[in-house]
């Protein structure tokens, strides 16, 4: 077996045609399985020494609403048609054609080139870098993938990264942190890692590129500039190997919606979770946290807000000034039952904020670490980590036994006091030191390896617990982290903003992403979760933008002590009302589309180019975007604006709701 050299990388030959897949083995050892799923989708796993060296899936999932432990073996075909495909051997390249996907292929370099059907001939979509498109053994044992850049390709996707929905010519590290206050413009990384590009031509055409891998992943689309190689772009995993999955377009919606199928149904929540949803760290860490939590009910009712659940946050759970995951601070709160049941009578659900770490001085902390439950090293013993105001252990739900003792403490602590919903917050799993493994269901693997997967197991075991209890609701379940298919299981939002103007702007381009991305059921911190208290103006702004979004929760943790709430500024009260009554109005319509998100994976939020990808302006950076097919949201996020410039897009007639007005 040799060594493959610059001037001489692997040459492959055919070694095997199975049911969907088809084998190639090279002179070196490396391995290349093309799978043929779908018309539409081919998939490449390229294995550098012939062995899978990355765990089983958790994105993959085609139109399942869960995945089994240990999550998918990386050659399961099982949920796909594995259609017929004509195979094409020459002494130079091999070809596989679908009715909608051509792959044709090196066998001196695995050079690739992708084409999708185009009328009565083939558009090629992407062809790898012409130089080292993949380390052989050249680089540093990562997996890399290299592939031409062409003139006027845009990227979207990638989840809840930062800046302007289209990605190109900017570099994305994926891995998971806490960046609370984060600059909603230019900050990098954020909480989600979803791999994920949507690729559109310079004329709009689309085809999607996912990379199913849970390691640290870089992206770079256009940044990186190398004059020997010319204009490139390019994914680096940190680990594990190269598993690339193409779908064809051109439809950008189709695109979408077939990779949501791909990553898994979404949960069909129920209709209360789309209401207002009440929040602010203040109330819950104040020693009156329980007359506080009474005083929001009450002043909803005082200004006849609807009001249908509310996010408790974590000083519930407080011991002096610290947090403790299932812990009922009984001061606060002497009876949580009653408590609970106070706000039931209210029409208002509590959807209580559970962490996944432990701190040192937990009252269960040595338990749980007897019992082997915490991420640990080689020799057993739990690795910490910084955790809030103290260190802590991590709850390493890639063992069952640490999942069913979390099931357990949620139903215990919550769901038996009547409470329905779990709100699993601080979940990105910062776990830096390298001598952390997780257990791997039985296999275990470096932490950095598949820390993504932890935020997603953790909120399946909550949801887990909530069907346990209560088989006949659906759960509603909140995720702060996650990565592909977190659909499945979970609402989630951006995270801890930061109180600005351009913050208005670029979540909403956040939202965006992450629904491009598969996840649609997704808002923002109304309001700004951290920094300045808004303005009336702001406050205001953000409101109108927050009601036009699947999740609408007025949050934050304000400098000066403030809390952001409908009635913070009296001058703004009524603007504030009528546009609740507007959301309550809408929930009918929310729950349609969250309907057709479940059953048929229509993105609920969307760019106007989804639905309109032949109109070249629609493809611009705007600050509209639409709800479903058909209504157009068009928020002012400038200071000072008492108008606003709004071009609809062309290729229909659309009806000015508030007027009624008709307009080309």
């Amino acid at each position: 077996m040799r060594r493959a050299t610059l001037s001489d990388p692997p040459r492959f030959v055919l070694a095997e045609r199975v049911r969907g897949r088809v084998t190639l083995r090279a002179d070196t050892g490396a391995v290349a399985h093309l799978f043929v799923l779908e018309d539409d989708i081919v998939r490449l796993l390229l294995l550098a020494d012939g062995t899978v060296t990355s765990p089983p899936s958790w994105a993959i999932a085609p139109g399942q609403d869960d995945i089994a432990e240990p999550g998918r073996d990386r050659l399961d075909v099982t949920g796909f048609a594995c259609p017929d495909f004509t195979l094409t051997d020459t002494p130079d390249r091999l070809t596989i054609e679908t009715a909608r996907l051509r792959v044709t292929i090196g066998w001196h370099g695995l050079h690739c080139e992708w084409a999708q059907r185009d009328g009565d001939g083939w558009r090629v979509i992407a062809r790898d870098r012409p130089t080292q498109a993949y380390d052989f053994g050249w680089w540093d044992g990562r997996a890399h993938h290299y592939v031409a850049r062409r003139p006027g390709e845009r990227f979207y996707g990638l989840g809840d990264r930062t800046g302007d929905a289209d990605r190109a010519g900017r570099r994305f590290r994926l891995t998971n942190v806490d960046p609370m206050g984060y600059d909603a413009e230019h900050d990098d990384p954020q909480y989600k890692s979803i791999p994920y590009l949507l690729v559109a031509d310079a004329d709009g055409r689309c085809h999607a590129a996912f990379y199913d891998s849970v390691a640290d992943v870089t992206v770079d689309l256009g940044r990186e500039r190398d004059n020997y190689h010319g204009p490139y772009r390019h994914v680096v995993a940190d680990a594990g190997d190269l598993d690339l999955w193409m779908i064809a377009g051109p439809d950008p919606r189709e695109v979408t919606r077939r990779f949501t199928w791909l990553t898994g149904r979404p949960a069909l929540m129920p209709r209360w979770s789309l209401g207002y949803s009440g929040s602010t760290m203040s109330y819950t860490d104040a020693p009156d946290a329980a007359a506080r939590m009474a005083s929001f009910l009450e002043r909803c009712a005082e200004h006849d807000l609807g009001c249908t659940s509310f996010h408790l946050s974590s000083g519930y759970t407080s011991i002096g000034d610290r947090r403790y995951v299932f812990h009922w601070n009984r001061d606060k709160f002497p009876d949580p039952a009653g408590f609970v049941g106070a706000y039931a009578a209210a029409g208002v659900r509590l959807v209580p904020n559970i962490k996944p770490a432990l701190l040192r001085s937990h009252p269960r902390h040595d338990e749980v670490a007897a019992a082997g439950l915490f991420v640990a090293d080689d020799a057993g013993r739990p690795v910490e980590a910084q955790f809030w105001d103290e260190v802590g252990g991590y709850l390493d739900f890639t063992n069952p036994a640490a999942a069913a003792w979390w099931r357990g403490q949620v139903t215990a602590a919550l769901l038996d006091q009547g409470i329905e919903a779990t709100w699993n917050d601080n979940n990105e799993y910062e776990v830096w030191d390298a001598r952390a493994r997780f257990h791997g269901f039985g296999q275990a693997r470096p932490a950095a390896a598949m820390r993504p997967v932890q935020p997603l197991l953790m909120t399946r075991a909550s949801r887990q617990a909530q069907l346990a209890a209560r088989p006949d609701a659906r759960p509603y379940v909140v995720t702060r982290s996650g990565m592909a298919g977190l659909q499945r299981y979970a609402q989630t939002w951006t995270g801890d903003n930061r109180t600005e103007w351009k913050t208005l702007r670029y979540n909403a381009r956040q939202a965006i992403g992450l629904a491009l991305s598969g996840v649609s059921n997704s808002g923002h911190d109304v309001g700004g979760f951290a920094g300045p208290a808004p303005s009336p103006e702001l406050l205001v702004r953000w409101v109108q933008a927050g009601v036009l979004m699947p999740r609408f929760s007025i949050h934050s943790w304000n400098d000066d002590g403030t809390v952001n709430e409908p009635w913070m500024y009296p001058q703004a009260l009524p603007a504030i009302a009528r546009l609740m009554a507007l959301r309550q109005t809408l929930l009918p319509f929310w729950y349609d589309l969250l309907h057709r998100y479940h059953a048929t994976y229509e993105p609920m939020v969307r760019p106007t180019w989804l639905d309109f990808p032949d109109d070249p302006l629609a493809w611009a950076e705007c600050d509209e975007h639409l709800l479903g097919p058909d209504l157009l949201a068009a928020p002012v996020m400038a200071a000072g604006a008492t108008t606003r410039a709004l071009r609809l897009p062309a290729g229909a007639d659309w009806v000015h709701v508030w007027t009624g007005r008709r307009v080309a």
